[in-house]
């Protein structure tokens, strides 16, 4: 079994119980308590569902769609806002769906004049028009129609194609994996696919990501660490890691120390 087809089954077991333990996860899909935690905790990264004392329960009702803020690492909120610098009034902005994407469109919620171009259905909900006259509109494009991830975004050709038509200032994308070999990866094939067809549509891509995020691999690769214009990251990378992503990337961001 692949790693998001496990992953995939976690999640539906728990929206459809409500709750489960580790041992009942690990006996359902034979493998060990470890790997399950492992599942449990991007899950609960992305948002999907939420960890409690020996297992897990569904996210429910806006947390289904959009992770509340203190579930946000202090890393990510960082990350996010030394990314939410390179955004000026009046652009035209990607987002796609994460954990720290979502973290991001908070900080941006604030700067008018922005059009977002998005396929997470919680950063749309940010997004949406304000009930008062006097509040700053933003305008909100949303790739709709496609298969929804457990980050609650859309994805495949329906988003693909919608991507295609549209040009963006400013592209970020929250990636699962980054690795010199195999550069930037995620788990889920027609993310993938969504995701390279973001960075088509902007003028610059900008990559962001925890500290925890390197060197680890995902499923499917989505571009060189080449194609990359800034990488946006946590100060809990070692300095070996800022030294070999900082000769692949076009400019590295730290947040927390900024030093790039």
């Amino acid at each position: 079994m692949l790693v998001s087809e496990r992953r995939e089954r976690v999640l539906a077991h728990v929206r459809e119980h409500g709750t489960a333990t580790i041992p009942e996860l690990s006996g359902l899909l034979g493998v060990s308590p470890m790997t399950i935690r492992r599942d449990i905790d991007l899950l609960a990264d992305e948002g999907a569902v939420r960890k409690v004392r020996g297992g897990v329960r569904a996210a429910l009702g806006a947390a289904s769609v959009r992770a509340p803020a203190a579930s946000v690492s202090r890393e990510r909120r960082e990350v996010a806002a030394l990314a939410a610098g390179l955004v000026e009034p009046g652009m035209a902005v990607g987002i796609s769906g994460g954990a720290i994407s979502l973290a991001l469109a908070e900080a941006l919620a604030a700067v008018p004049e922005l059009t977002i171009v998005t396929n997470a259905l919680g950063v749309s909900d940010l997004f949406a028009r304000p009930d008062r006259a006097d509040e700053p509109y933003t305008q909100t494009v949303v790739l709709t129609g496609g298969v929804r991830t457990p980050a609650q975004a859309l994805v495949g050709p329906v988003a693909v194609r919608a991507l295609e038509q549209l040009h963006c200032d400013i592209v970020f994308l929250d990636v699962h994996g980054l690795d010199v070999q195999a550069g930037m990866t995620t788990m889920n094939l027609l993310e993938a696919e969504t995701d390279r067809a973001f960075m088509a549509a902007g003028r610059e891509v900008v990559v962001l990501a925890d500290h925890r995020r390197w060197g680890l691999v995902g499923l499917t690769t989505i571009a060189d660490l080449s194609d990359i214009d800034r990488l946006v990251i946590d100060a809990g990378l070692d300095q070996t890691a800022r030294e070999q992503l900082g000769a692949h990337v076009g400019e590295l961001l730290i947040a927390g120390d900024h030093v790039s």
